[in-house]
């Protein structure tokens, strides 16, 4: 004799459940690496233009004040604030608008995990750093 069960609608549900328990973590994961590919994107860009910014000022005040800008909008261009980014301006010289110097910005853009509480997210330091340079040279034709 065989049973004869009515089962109509279990694999549905199971379908359902189990396709859940795998897409969500997925899902998180792309989430994280769109995160992480921004901070790359931005620490990049702001690097670039504040390195062309600094050498094009007249002077080193105007340079800082200049690629400080220039960093700030290329990490709200990525949707990263300004206290999420890190611009350092290194030269060789003391005088970096020496004709023909090297000027290297550094950025450092932390990037925090989407979605988790402050406390959590300190706890097991869910974030990525992802640091950028750019080295520019003054033009060698341009008055000392």
């Amino acid at each position: 004799m065989t049973d004869t069960r009515d089962e109509q609608g279990s694999a549905v549900i199971e379908f359902i459940t189990l396709g859940m328990l795998l897409l969500l973590p997925v899902a998180y994961l792309v989430l994280i690496l769109g995160r992480v590919q921004a901070a790359t994107f931005a620490a990049n860009g702001a690097a670039r233009e504040a390195t062309r910014s600094y050498v094009t000022a007249a002077n080193s005040g105007e340079g800082q004040v200049r690629a400080a800008a220039s960093a700030e909008l290329a990490l709200q261009d990525q949707g990263f604030g300004s206290e999420e980014g890190e611009l350092q301006i290194v030269c060789s010289r003391a005088l970096c608008l020496t004709p023909g110097e090297r000027v290297r910005a550094e950025v450092r853009v932390t990037a925090d995990f989407p979605w988790l509480p402050a406390g959590l997210a300190e706890t097991l330091r869910a974030h990525v750093v992802v640091t950028a340079s750019q080295v520019e040279t003054v033009d060698r034709f341009r008055a000392p």
